[in-house]
């Protein structure tokens, strides 16, 4: 069952989520919830947090501000940066479902970028395992060798004068997913380096929280992805130092699939192959 609710992020800004649960009256083992990808809209793991919700595992997905159903009225000039996304909007997610289930152990799962804002929030050190998909930094360098150059110059040449043209990055006109609020679009444009380097008191404590995490980790690679190759997601592991980390990269032929990429898993054909083996991983 899905219900609408909200989030009061601890700045007071309101952001849509919805809640994913199982039988009533029982209290779960395990409750999760879902950090999304950049303009990557909640909606688009309701498949996945669905069936965990099926399987006893209630989730909470929302969208950070900016995105999907926290989007403003405007988004021209409308601010929010990476450490917002992580210090208010995924730690007020942490801090709701830990108030909704007390006795649960929680899982963290994020997507793309949403895997580093995940482990960065304030309050992350409240999960007790993290199930990383298709998870990186943003860093050009990273990308998959057959579609780096190109990409390149969308994420780093392209997206920045847009952005600067109109107050955001207008990523759903384009049909490149959803719209990405101004200072984030200039952060990852700024990704130029291996290192993983953010200006401003708040990033940098994102970035120290991540080397202070401990925990359990899984960790999933998709060979036919071209933003998260292995060597992507080995740069997010790096920073958190304190997490034991099992990482498996999956070409899809030997999961049974045609094609995964970066957004595959979260695909209704993706259960056996893919939600299942995740799914065992985080009740061992």
């Amino acid at each position: 069952m899905e219900q609408t609710v909200r989030l009061i992020a601890p700045d007071g800004y309101v952001l849509g989520a919805s809640l994913f649960e199982g039988a009533a009256g029982t209290t779960p083992r395990q409750a999760a919830t879902i950090c999304g990808g950049a303009a990557i809209p909640a909606r688009a793991y309701r498949h996945f947090a669905a069936w965990l919700a099926a399987r006893g595992i209630p989730v909470l997905t929302y969208d950070n501000r900016g995105i999907g159903a926290s989007r403003p009225p405007r988004m021209s000039g409308f601010r929010a940066a990476f450490e917002d996304w992580s210090d208010y909007d995924c730690a007020a997610a942490i801090a709701w479902l830990r108030g909704r289930y007390p006795g649960s152990q929680l899982i963290g799962v994020g997507h793309s970028i949403g895997g580093f804002v995940l482990a960065s929030a304030r309050n992350a050190e409240m999960l007790d395992r993290l199930l990383f998909v298709a998870t990186h930094t943003g860093y050009w360098g990273d990308y998959h060798p057959r579609w780096r150059w190109p990409m390149a110059a969308m994420w780093h040449g392209v997206m920045p004068a847009l952005t600067l043209l109109c107050g955001y990055f207008p990523g759903r006109a384009l049909r490149m997913g959803g719209d990405i609020p101004a200072d984030f679009a200039r952060q990852w444009a700024r990704r130029r380096t291996p290192a993983v380097r953010y200006e401003g008191e708040r990033a940098e404590a994102c970035l120290a929280r991540c080397r202070r995490l401990q925990g359990r980790a899984l960790a999933l690679t998709f060979t036919d992805d071209a933003f998260a190759t292995a060597q992507g997601t080995r740069r997010v592991l790096e920073h958190l130092p304190g997490v034991t980390a099992d990482h498996r990269v999956i070409a899809p032929r030997e999961a049974g699939l045609k094609k995964i990429g970066h957004f595959g898993f979260f695909r209704p054909s993706a259960e056996q192959a893919l939600w299942r083996p995740a799914a065992d991983w985080l009740a061992a």
